[in-house]
């Protein structure tokens, strides 16, 4: 008996979830409402990974989650892999979670320690973040996500290629035209 590869079984698992969500666009509901209950086992699963300190906060940002894949059915290309596209809108859920929890523990904060003034640190790297993130959305695909793969999210050139559906060398063409573009967009900025 021959054992199936991690990748084979991820191939598959795109293969399928594809095949319900295509379905599910072209008016099938019985293939769209099993494309959603099978993505909710996925994204949970993905989602309790990075809220392991916050359990509670994961069933509702699955559901916001799933009503945003719902919500944008409409912009998914069938040209690229289904799971770069879904985890894409995840982790944007999941940043605009983190941010008003922390927003929020930011209002729950006493206002009249005065040891806060000398201990809070700059945010510069955070606003730093959020301006890339914005410039970022203004690249095409084909040169934004070879960049948030393989500059932010630390994938190699191989596995960018694989989780994109883009060959190895569009990935090296992405980044180096997208941080091209990124530089002449902050020069214009100046």
């Amino acid at each position: 008996m021959s054992r199936i590869s991690k990748e084979d079984a991820w191939r598959a698992k795109e293969a399928r979830l594809r095949e319900l969500f295509l379905g599910g666009l072209a008016g099938d509901s019985r293939c769209y409402r099993e494309f959603l209950d099978e993505l909710s086992t996925h994204l949970r699963a993905f989602l309790r990974k990075r809220l392991a300190d916050l359990p509670n906060d994961v069933e509702d940002l699955l559901q916001e989650s799933l009503l945003a894949v719902h919500n944008q059915r409409h912009t998914y290309n069938p040209g690229q892999p289904l799971s770069a596209w879904v985890q894409a809108i995840a982790r944007y859920k999941l940043i605009d979670l983190l941010r008003r929890r922390a927003a929020r523990e930011l209002l729950t904060d006493p206002l009249d320690d005065e040891r806060d003034l000398f201990s809070s640190v700059d945010t510069d790297a955070a606003d730093a973040h959020r301006d890339l993130h914005k410039l970022l959305a203004e690249l095409p695909a084909r040169q934004r996500l070879p960049i948030i793969h393989t500059k932010l999210d630390g994938l190699s050139v191989q596995e960018a290629a694989r989780v994109t559906g883009m060959s190895e060398s569009a990935i090296k063409v992405g980044v180096h035209r997208g941080l091209k573009a990124l530089a002449a967009k902050l020069r214009g900025l100046k």
